[in-house]
Parts: structure tokens; C-alpha cells; sequence
């Protein structure tokens, strides 16, 4: 099990461990709801370090970026991000990914933990223009401070106006007193907020300069229990739950992140899937009946015919109600749908709703 710079820190301060992509990480300290709360209310942060990222230099960065990603990057300006994923040979996803554009020949690929040695494989099997690559992602550490008070907590520690950080871009500057500091404003909380990448060595420094700046917003430390929950109440899917290697990004409702304007993997029968039309979609669902649907749960017709799976589910704390995400056949996609949840042997009803499910 692989470390973050902070994964000591975590455990000192009462984080419970778990082992999460292959590191040590922190899914709670005080409790997922209270985490959750803080992060909708007020500010709370997170060591998101065990993320990959990958440097592509040189004059076709750009070329390899187009060729193995369904967004379409030359829409980049300096300083802009932009969501996208690395569609596979046979109609899949290897992974979603950010893509940073630093200036015409640099960016930045901001990857899953899970998927770090399996998406560097994939570009370079892909590249045929020698492009320069880094992979950073052991050496770079990543905090996402989020919340409507992550911006009030950050703009202290910093001389970059924050305010005037449209969202899914960045700026680099001086912060807690070190230089050439990356702040993001992404994350994946839909509360706001920002990210902060930097090295390693300033991991500690960062992590109490941060909570000290948020004081008097009462900033919380929060785990990947409470990342789940936010996340999902946005609709905002997991990867190895909600997309895989067997999901189209057309299934999982990404064909606005899928862009034919170029060609790019798989990209001619992902536009044939787009004209045709699908026969599984990924939907949102609320339980109507008492009972939390939870992944890989069967969902069923009134039949009680299998229909499709359960990807993601939970509690909402927002909301007070079981939320999930799954993969329906089409005819019962549609908003409003009645469908049922198999939770323990009892066909539990439920409505197929529009996301993200916490409208502010």
C-alpha cells in the first residue's frame, strides 16, 4: 500500500485508514455526515494526493491529447480545464481525466489513482509523435478545499485573486509563502472550491497553513466517505462504479464531453452509437420505498424482470433520501420511470429522476 506525503498526518489527527486504489487513505475523522456538512456550509478539505498526473510537452502534446481523449482539446486556452475521457478500442472507457493546459506545448492530466500505470500505458501505446511525457504523480501532492468558504480560506494565504479564477480554470503564483503554486477552481464536491497542486516537501506546511486559514470558518479535514456522498448528489460519476472499460461514454450521458469534430479512439462507433441511440442508459434514481439501494444491486420492472444495476447508491445526507445511480434498458430511462431496487430479497420501489439530484 502506497503513502501520501500526509497519510501520517491523517492518522495522528483520528483519520480512519482504509485502503483506497492501492493507498493508505482516510475515508472519515469525525464522521462522513458532519465531513459532508461542513463541505456543503462552510469549507473542508481533503487529501485527494493519491490522484495521478502526467506531464505532455513538446509540439504534438496537442496531436496525442486529440487522438486519445473524446473532448476536444484545441477549444484550450492558457490557464483553462477541461473535462474529458480516454475512450477504449472496443467502446469503453480506459478513464476520465482533467486536462490542464499550461501553454501551447504543455499540459497536465490530472488521472485516477486506480488507473495511473494503466492510463500511462495506454497514451504511449497511443503515441506515434514521441511526444515528451512525465509522470509526476508520485512526487506531486494535491489538496481540494472545498465549500463556499474555500475561497474566503484560501485567499489568505495567497496574492493571486481568486475571485477573478473562472471555474475549470487555474493560475499559478505564490502561496503559504512557497512560489509557482498550481490553484485550481475544479473539484468534485459541486459546493465549490478549489485544488492545490504542489510537491511533496510542502505537503505539512500546506495542510496547517490551510486549516489554520479556515479557522474562523470552523474548516473540517474530510475523507473519501463524505467525497462520495457529495459526489453523488451531483451525479458526478465514479470511476470502476458508474464508467468502466464495458461503458460508453454515450451510456453513461458524456456525450457532451464526446466530441466528433475530430477524429480520436473509437470514435467512429461512438458517433454510430450517438445517431442509433443506446440500449442501456445510466440514470438517476430515488428510492421511494424505505431501504439504500447500494452497487451492483439488480433493478427490476414491475414484473420483476431484471432491467439493469445499481452503480452507485447512498444515503443523501442533503436530501434525507436513498439516491443512487445505475445502468437501465432505454425504454426505462425515461424521467419518472417506475422502477424497483432489489435490497435483500424485496423489490423495493423507486423513480428514475433528472440529475444532479441537489439542485441549489
Amino acid at each position: 500500500m502506497k503513502n501520501t506525503a500526509l497519510s501520517g498526518l491523517h492518522a495522528a489527527i483520528g483519520g480512519k485508514m482504509v485502503e483506497f486504489a492501492g493507498y493508505n487513505m482516510p475515508v472519515q475523522y469525525e464522521g462522513i455526515t458532519v465531513e459532508h456538512f461542513a463541505v456543503r456550509n462552510s469549507v473542508g478539505m481533503f487529501d485527494v494526493s493519491h490522484m495521478g498526473e502526467f506531464i505532455l510537452k513538446g509540439p504534438n502534446a496537442l496531436t496525442l491529447i486529440q487522438a486519445v481523449t473524446s473532448n476536444d482539446a484545441s477549444k484550450l486556452a492558457d490557464g483553462k480545464v477541461q473535462y474529458s475521457c480516454l475512450p477504449n478500442d472496443t467502446g469503453g472507457i480506459v478513464d476520465d481525466l482533467l486536462v490542464y493546459r499550461i501553454d501551447e506545448q504543455s499540459y497536465m492530466l490530472v488521472v485516477n489513482a486506480s488507473n495511473i500505470d494503466k492510463d500511462w500505458n495506454w497514451i504511449k501505446s497511443k503515441d506515434k509523435w514521441d511526444v515528451e511525457m512525465h509522470n509526476i504523480s508520485d512526487k506531486t501532492s494535491l489538496l481540494a478545499v472545498q465549500g463556499p468558504n474555500a475561497m474566503a480560506t484560501l485567499q489568505k494565504l495567497t496574492d493571486i485573486t481568486l475571485s477573478e479564477i473562472p471555474y475549470y480554470s487555474f493560475k499559478k503564483g505564490a502561496f503559504a509563502g512557497e512560489q509557482n503554486i498550481l490553484l485550481s477552481c475544479t473539484g468534485y464536491t459541486g459546493a465549490g472550491g478549489f485544488e492545490v497542486y504542489f510537491e511533496n516537501q510542502y505537503a505539512e506546511k500546506f495542510w496547517h497553513a490551510i486549516m489554520e486559514a479556515g479557522k474562523e470558518f470552523d474548516i473540517k479535514p474530510a475523507g473519501l466517505g463524505c467525497r462520495d456522498t457529495l459526489r453523488l448528489e451531483m451525479g458526478f460519476c465514479l470511476y470502476g462504479n458508474d464508467i468502466d472499460d464495458t461503458t460508453s461514454p454515450i451510456e453513461a450521458g458524456l456525450g457532451w464531453i464526446t466530441k466528433f469534430t475530430k477524429p480520436f479512439t473509437n470514435s467512429e462507433n461512438l458517433l454510430k452509437q450517438k445517431e442509433m441511440g443506446v440500449a442501456r442508459k445510466l440514470v438517476g434514481i430515488e428510492m421511494i420505498d424505505r431501504g439504500i439501494p447500494r452497487h451492483d444491486y439488480e433493478i427490476k420492472n414491475a414484473e420483476g424482470e431484471i432491467i439493469g444495476r445499481v452503480t452507485s447508491g447512498t444515503q443523501s445526507p442533503s436530501l434525507q433520501k436513498a439516491i443512487a445511480m445505475g445502468y437501465v434498458k432505454k425504454e426505462y430511462a425515461a424521467i419518472g420511470s417506475e422502477i424497483f431496487i432489489s435490497v435483500r430479497d424485496k423489490n423495493l420501489k423507486a423513480a428514475v429522476v433528472k440529475v444532479p439530484f441537489l439542485v441549489k
